[in-house]
């Protein structure tokens, strides 16, 4: 039985999904107007290892991210860069597909594109209007607020607070905290409306998309604890106005907020780090480690002594399987009389894992029932005390928590040996390259190497 934390509900509650195993999971995706950094890849990471466990439990999971390809940021970008804002768009698309990629992110199973669904976006604007929900401007189309009593009731506040801060209120509103469902422009890019040419509000694209693809109600929405207000409390409104039932969602999940040494990233503090960035100095999987060695919904820092960490216990995974095949290799007996033993401390610490995953994901506690087990483990190995029906027993469980958590846990000698020998004809013949002073074409086997996580320095000597 799995329990998830719901931040409508602020607890945990049973999960059951509306229609028998099925899962419809929405998650929001970037707007892509620059390169992803390590935030993103916090949210998206965990959302990844919650489709993975859900699918491994049995259920049928069709995860949706939405990609924001038209939006005042990738419109002002691309002015100042002299690019076509589509192409611009689709550039940083490709390229945080590419950095999911690398992270192990592998479960979406569609990127929606905001500006590919904007009949669906005033078909639901058309109904909002239609039934009270909404009205129109000079500037616009507007939600009113007003008129959804429960707006708010994600975020916990009520509406005189959530406008009390609101700077340089548009006058032409109903209420302050009216957010735009619509925006009339008639400067590229721009899409013609009912009224009159224009681009659609933030909010919208997100239940224009999830409507078209689950319906009014759906399982499981996420994203990180930044979206909660305006951006989910905004969905709400807008959809439990546009169908009249409620709940939109049953379980609302968000990721808690990333840090940098204890301050929060940004590019003025000098601490943002772009995924592509990271990429430099460690694997991808070591990051993602270190993101699923702290709770989703915690708060988590950054440090490279923290990665560090990661990295090492990374290393003694590895280092049990590398092991664990050397030894399958060897002339050790078949079974043992240590084998009773070793089945019951393998059956409890599989108990154990996935007890901590099913209790909202807590994939910490997983790991450390992991650990536990490879520190006992190791002690019977180092006494040979093992068989090799043991040892194939723990590697399927190995294999196991790596599908759930999105890692190759078990090692393919083979093939890291022809990888280690492929990198070295590779390295020979870029220093023959440099030799001949051919500096751009070694330059650009370095930096294809790179691209595969291999990081070559030039030095002296």
């Amino acid at each position: 039985m799995i329990t998830v934390y719901n931040t409508l509900s602020r607890r945990k509650e049973i999960f059951k999904p509306r229609e028998g195993n099925r899962v419809k999971l929405f998650v929001c995706g970037p707007t892509v107007y620059d390169n992803s950094h390590i935030g993103h890849a916090r949210t998206y990471i965990s959302f990844d290892v919650i489709a993975r466990y859900l699918k491994y439990r049995g259920y049928s999971v069709f995860y949706v991210q939405n990609i924001t390809d038209i939006d005042d940021k990738i419109i002002n970008r691309a002015r100042e860069t002299g690019e076509d804002t589509f192409q611009l768009a689709r550039k940083f698309e490709k390229k945080y597909i590419e950095d999911m990629k690398s992270m192990g992110v592998e479960n979406v199973n569609l990127y929606a594109r905001a500006t590919e669904h904007i009949g669906e976006i005033i078909k639901q604007i058309e109904t909002l209007l239609e039934k009270g929900f909404a009205y129109e401007t000079d500037s616009g189309v507007y939600f009113d607020e007003s008129r959804f009593e429960d707006f708010g009731k994600l975020s916990n506040r009520n509406i005189e607070d959530l406008n009390v801060h609101r700077i340089n209120p548009d006058t032409s509103k109903r209420n302050p905290g009216d957010f735009a469902l619509w925006k009339k422009k008639d400067e590229e890019p721009y899409w013609d409306s009912p009224w009159g040419p224009g681009r659609p509000g933030w909010h919208i694209e997100d239940t224009a998309i999830t409507e078209e693809y689950f319906g009014p109600q759906y399982d499981i929405h996420g994203g990180g604890l930044d979206l909660i207000f305006p951006h989910h409390e905004a969905e709400i409104a807008q959809m439990e106005s546009a169908s009249g039932k409620k709940p939109m969602v049953r379980y609302w999940m968000h990721t808690g907020f990333l840090n940098v040494l204890g301050e929060k990233m940004s590019k003025s503090l000098g601490n943002f780090i772009t995924i592509k960035d990271l990429l430099q100095e460690y694997p991808p999987e070591v990051f993602r480690f270190f993101v699923l060695s702290t709770h989703y919904r915690s708060p988590i820092d950054f440090s490279q002594e923290i990665l560090e960490q990661s990295q090492s216990g990374l290393k003694r995974i590895y280092k049990l399987t590398e092991t664990m095949e050397d030894l399958l290799e060897s002339d050790i007996p078949e079974t043992g009389k240590h084998d009773t033993k070793h089945d019951q401390l393998l059956r409890e610490t599989r108990e154990s894992f996935l007890e901590a995953m099913d209790n909202d994901f807590n994939t910490p506690f997983a790991l450390s029932s992991l650990f536990d087990f490879i520190r006992d483990m190791n002690r019977e190995i180092n006494e040979l005390n093992v068989s090799k029906n043991t040892l194939i027993n723990i590697k399927e469980f190995i294999n196991d928590i790596g599908d759930i958590l999105g890692f190759e846990f078990v090692l393919n000698k083979s093939h890291g040996d022809a990888t280690d020998e492929l990198v070295n004809i590779l390295t020979d013949v870029r220093e023959k390259l440099r030799k001949k002073k051919d500096y751009e074409l070694s330059d650009e086997i370095r930096s294809k190497l790179n691209d595969l996580n291999i990081v070559i320095e030039d030095r002296k000597n």
